[in-house]
């Protein structure tokens, strides 16, 4: 299964609509869940198939009320205490990070796979790992059991390949 988190920081509730309704055709094309970063409301306006909760963003209960029976992710960084506070209130996936440096944003918060381990020996919860992640990187976080790897800017800002080429690359 593949997602597509839309992540707009500095547009406008107006842009984020516009172009928030052309990323969700284009993944419903391609067989991609649409997934909408920190905004629950916006998720629910774009019939969105979930949102992405930060620790700062609204509580999952809240967000639950909003979006309904959607997906719910909640970050976790590189904490036992948030993923079992989280794995409480039964998000479908956890996100650990950043697992190395990032050009995206600024890390905060350094992870490492025995994270990965641990978190899988308490729960059955889907694991997103975030952060860095490339080519030359993301097998060591796939044979430590994520589930899931969120790759940003070795795709959209990868200087040798296009996004396509690089998606491929890691297949």
């Amino acid at each position: 299964m593949s997602f597509f988190q839309m992540r707009l920081k500095k547009y406008s509730m107006t842009q984020k609509i516009i172009i928030g309704n052309k990323i969700k055709k284009i993944c419903q094309n391609h067989k991609v869940k649409f997934i909408v970063n920190d905004d629950p409301l916006l998720a629910k306006k774009l019939n969105a198939d979930g949102c992405h909760l930060g620790q700062k963003d609204m509580s999952i209960n809240k967000a639950r009320e909003i979006v309904g029976n959607k997906m719910i992710g909640i970050t976790c960084h590189n904490s036992i205490r948030l993923a079992k506070n989280a794995i409480k209130l039964k998000p479908d996936y956890l996100a650990f990070g950043a697992f190395n440096s990032s050009k995206t944003k600024k890390t905060k918060y350094q992870a490492t796979t025995k994270i990965l381990n641990k978190v899988n020996k308490i729960t059955n919860t889907p694991i997103v790992a975030i952060g860095g992640i490339n080519s030359s990187n993301y097998k060591n976080l796939l044979l430590n059991k994520a589930t899931f790897l969120a790759i940003s800017s070795y795709i959209w800002n990868n200087k040798k390949f296009k996004p396509k080429k690089a998606i491929g690359i890691l297949r």
